[in-house]
């Protein structure tokens, strides 16, 4: 489905120039909610035990197996504008949130793509509670997405929470959008923001805290090498410059809360 092209027909409507709209959309991504409790017709699982292709062994991280957090069917899911999801078969997501946090080792969260067709069956794993949890159905909705960042003004409490320079790109973007709050609303009509517990997102932001945490290593990285030179003084300045960077390129695949 054309989302740009709806949300840019309900704004030329209401008469806010094509040029405009176009730079709200530049910052405008959808994700993908996936909740329980919905009454359409599931697009995934969260929690239980996954279907595996048969003769497939759970996924571990070096010796203990992956808690199994949620997978989807890709052919169920809508589809957002310019996200590469597969059009079919399943992803399966597993996840050691506290190995994964105390070392910051990929190797303790793995995706598992399941081609369409391929046989399966319910995974014989562990069956105790840390790696399996409560089964449920999960249901889909579309949310409109902005940065941390979007939509805050010199008048709101939130903007005490930006870096000097997020705050300069909040006042940037006011003054080159005069129907922002209009462009906004429209957006979130739309696409509603969240309304409840959320199970998992698919697309859309990625955390800020990790991709902050990225542009750190690729800033250090990049001095080691020689490739660049940050005076101490302007290290802070550059990590939030690269982190807006690789923020307007990265999109998330998955986010999901866990457990403290």
């Amino acid at each position: 489905m054309d989302h740009q092209g709806q949300l840019r027909r309900a704004a030329l409507a209401l008469g806010i120039p094509d040029d405009e709209v176009s730079r709200f959309i530049q910052h405008l991504r959808l994700s993908i909610r996936l909740s329980g409790g919905s009454s359409g017709v599931p697009v995934g699982q969260f929690g239980g035990l996954p279907r595996l292709p048969v003769g497939m062994d759970w996924p571990s991280g070096e010796v203990s197996p992956l808690p199994f957090i949620f997978s989807v069917d890709c052919a169920a899911l809508p589809r957002i504008d310019g996200f590469g999801l597969p059009a079919d078969g399943s992803l399966l997501f597993f996840l050691d949130h506290e190995q994964a946090a105390a070392t910051g080792e990929r190797r303790y969260g793995r995706v598992v793509y399941v081609p369409a067709g391929t046989d399966t069956e319910v995974a014989a794993g562990p069956t105790d509670h840390a790696f399996v949890d409560e089964q449920y159905d999960l249901g889909a909705t579309l949310r409109a997405e902005f940065p941390d960042w979007f939509g805050a003004d010199e008048d709101d409490e939130d903007e005490d929470d930006l870096s000097p320079f997020q705050q300069q790109l909040a006042r940037d973007l006011e003054r080159d959008l005069p129907h922002l709050d209009e462009l906004c609303a429209l957006a979130n009509d739309l696409w509603p923001p969240d309304n409840g517990y959320a199970s998992a997102y698919i697309g859309g932001y990625a955390d800020e805290e990790v991709i902050k945490s990225i542009a750190e290593q690729t800033l250090a990285w990049r001095e080691k090498t020689g490739e660049i030179v940050i005076p101490v003084a302007k290290w802070y300045s550059e990590v939030e410059k690269e982190t807006h960077r690789l923020t307007s390129e990265w999109v998330s695949l998955a986010r999901f809360p866990v457990a403290n």
